[in-house]
């Protein structure tokens, strides 16, 4: 999976501007909220002083009686008030006017200069101008079952928000007049004055101040990612950039000659450890190319030691070899001769003679077979041996091969079996008589009297597929990897450990595998395949050069 790579550099910026964004951010939503509450609560004070101011007019002029004022055109009489209308000594009329109409009045008044609005409304009214409306009837019945004090909230009236504060008014000495048939007494909550704000100006001024807060704190952040960026990239990045250069420059040239970076801090103390480094890895190099160069030198000195000793033990073994095989030539037909003397002349006391020639003969014979199994594995390990490949049939191979073996089968009491295909190769015959010669040899050194040893042949793909199986005790796992190679026998007395290690030359020769299939106890299964024809073979052999 793909991941993107990001340098200190960028990260310590993303990192700065995340930082300083959420901490301004924070910073200016508790201001800007801040901001809010105290105009809300500069606005609610101005409310309940008008508020006040209103109350103490109307308490002025109950204890006054009410006021009369002149009868102007748009000045309308009181009806709720009984001899509301005089006339002075000149006829001008005057109107007398209680609280509600002078409370009225100066709400259309302030109404019109746009100042704020006031209203006094009732849940038991006489005027129904004065009707409350849904925040002033809620508020009246707040003050009457839960004993609240006021009541006050923002609200759109007719495009523009208002802060409305309403607050219970009680009925006064001074009110019984007007309102003792209403059941009223002193105390009680005749009404309430609402008072309404005009806030689309502090609306106004908290959204300016919110934009100029909020660029301010996007140059204050902008300013402080550059100072911080700059330092930063002085004091810490450049020397690790430094650092970094020097161990590239270090891991491509390995030269310990490094500067330490002068910085007074704990980059100088890094710079200081890496030099020491350096220096500790190239005495160790140094130290260590030493070792290696005498070492290889003390090999190469063994090594040729090894080939000559090695040469001149394949010498030894030829020359020895050859010397063994000519006398016992010489005496196995000096023994084939005397043996047919022998037979010829049927007497009584030479029968014995007969018996110890034989012995003989045996014995010179395994002599042979020992001394041609080494000279042929000498020539396999120095890639020497000789190799005649011709067209054959290895069906008949095989049968003349397992008819050699039935004097000794029948005298074991063991079985030989061949399942064999018609099956042509291109290979040196004598070399496929002598491997099969010594793995059907194993399988009768191993076989129990009265067994089975089955001998397979078939092809398939381009290669001739070969078998031999037995019931014998099988092989451990532990020995899997060694029968093959030289001098390991198992439990064989006349055994040299030569004969499955010369049947693996001979058959990788062929550009062929080997192998076994085993279970322990219940017999083996030794295998080996070659391929039919020499095109193949050479194939065979491209192949496994590549793959080493």
């Amino acid at each position: 999976m793909y991941q993107m790579r990001i340098n200190l550099s960028l990260k310590y910026i993303i990192s700065t501007i995340i930082i300083l964004v959420v901490v301004m951010g924070i910073t200016l939503i508790v201001i800007s909220k801040r901001q809010e509450r105290l105009i809300l609560a500069q606005t609610e004070m101005q409310a309940k002083a008008l508020f006040q101011q209103v109350v103490i007019t109307r308490r002025w002029i109950a204890d006054h009686g009410g006021v009369f004022v002149e009868k102007l055109p748009w000045v309308k009489q009181n009806p709720y008030l009984p001899g509301s209308l005089i006339r002075d000594e000149k006829g001008k009329r005057y109107v007398k006017e209680n609280p509600a109409m002078v409370t009225k009045q100066l709400s259309q008044y302030a109404q019109k200069e746009g100042l704020y609005l006031f209203h006094i409304t009732s849940l038991k009214l006489l005027n129904p101008e004065n009707a409350p409306d849904a925040f002033e009837k809620k508020a009246l019945q707040d003050f009457e079952t839960k004993n609240l004090k006021d009541s006050s909230r923002v609200e759109k009236i007719g495009g523009s928000y208002y802060f409305r504060y309403i607050a219970p008014l009680y009925v006064e000495k001074a009110c019984l007049p007007c309102h003792d048939k209403q059941g009223y007494k002193v105390g009680d909550i005749r009404g309430a004055i609402s008072v309404s704000v005009p806030m689309d100006y502090a609306f106004n001024v908290i959204n300016s101040d919110r934009k100029y807060m909020l660029y301010g704190g996007i140059v204050t952040v902008t300013l402080l990612i550059a100072v911080l960026f700059m330092t930063t990239r002085r004091l810490v990045i450049s020397p690790i950039n430094r650092i970094r250069t020097l161990m590239f420059k270090f891991a491509k040239d390995g030269n310990p000659d490094v500067p330490v970076l002068a910085t007074n801090d704990e980059l100088e103390d890094l710079s200081r450890a890496f030099v020491n480094m350096t220096k500790s890895i190239s005495d160790y190099h140094s130290c260590l190319k030493d070792k290696i160069n005498a070492a290889t030198e003390e090999l190469t000195i063994k090594n040729e030691s090894l080939l000559k000793l090695n040469k001149t033990k394949s010498n030894f073994i030829a020359n020895i070899s050859h010397e063994l095989r000519t006398p016992l030539t010489s005496i196995k037909g000096a023994m084939d001769y005397l043996s047919v003397r022998l037979a010829m002349h049927k007497k009584d006391n030479e029968e014995d003679l007969k018996v110890f020639f034989e012995v003989i003969k045996k014995n010179a014979e395994r002599l042979i077979r020992l001394v041609n199994n080494v000279l042929d594995y000498e020539r396999i390990e120095l890639g020497e041996l000789e190799m005649h490949f011709k067209e054959i049939n290895l069906k008949n191979v095989f049968d003349e091969v397992i008819t050699g073996f039935r004097p000794i089968s029948e005298e074991k009491k063991v079985s030989i079996e061949l399942k064999a295909e018609d099956v042509t190769v291109h290979a040196d015959e004598d070399r496929i008589k002598q491997a099969l010669t010594n793995l059907l040899s194993n399988a009768l050194n191993f076989s129990p009297e009265a067994s089975n040893i089955i001998v397979t042949l078939n092809e398939a793909d381009g290669y001739a597929n070969a078998g031999v199986e037995d019931s014998g005790c099988g092989i451990t796992e532990s020995e899997r990897e060694m029968i093959f190679r030289q001098f390991y026998s198992k439990g064989v007395k006349n055994g040299t450990g030569l004969g499955l290690a010369i049947c693996k030359g001979i058959i990788e020769a062929h550009n062929g595998d080997i192998g076994v299939k085993t279970v322990e106890g219940k017999g083996s299964r030794f295998w080996f395949t070659i391929p039919k024809t020499r095109k193949e073979a050479l194939l065979n052999e491209k192949t496994r050069t590549c793959s080493r």
